[in-house]
């Protein structure tokens, strides 16, 4: 396993990953300690993207909820909390 330092990483990244494309992992550190593996993908799944089923409405055509009334001071209490901490 090659292991490659975060600036180096950033500074040749497009190399890095092609190193990665043909099977090897990468152990990515940060003053010496690993804090990551980049590791080529096993399996490559097809994404499906499906149609919504019929009788879906469009995304913006979905009713909002009623906007709650709450019988309440809200700066009233925000302010009273940061009191109560000093």
């Amino acid at each position: 396993m090659k292991q490659v330092r975060i600036a180096e990483l950033k500074a040749r990244l497009s190399e890095f990953l092609r190193t990665v494309q043909r099977g090897e992992t990468l152990a990515v550190l940060d003053r010496n300690t690993a804090i990551a593996h980049i590791v080529p993908i096993r399996e490559r799944t097809a994404l499906r993207i499906r149609k919504p089923a019929s009788g879906t409405p469009a995304p913006n055509r979905v009713p909002l909820p009623k906007t709650a009334r709450l019988d309440l001071d809200i700066v009233g209490l925000l302010l009273e909390e940061r009191q109560s901490h000093r």
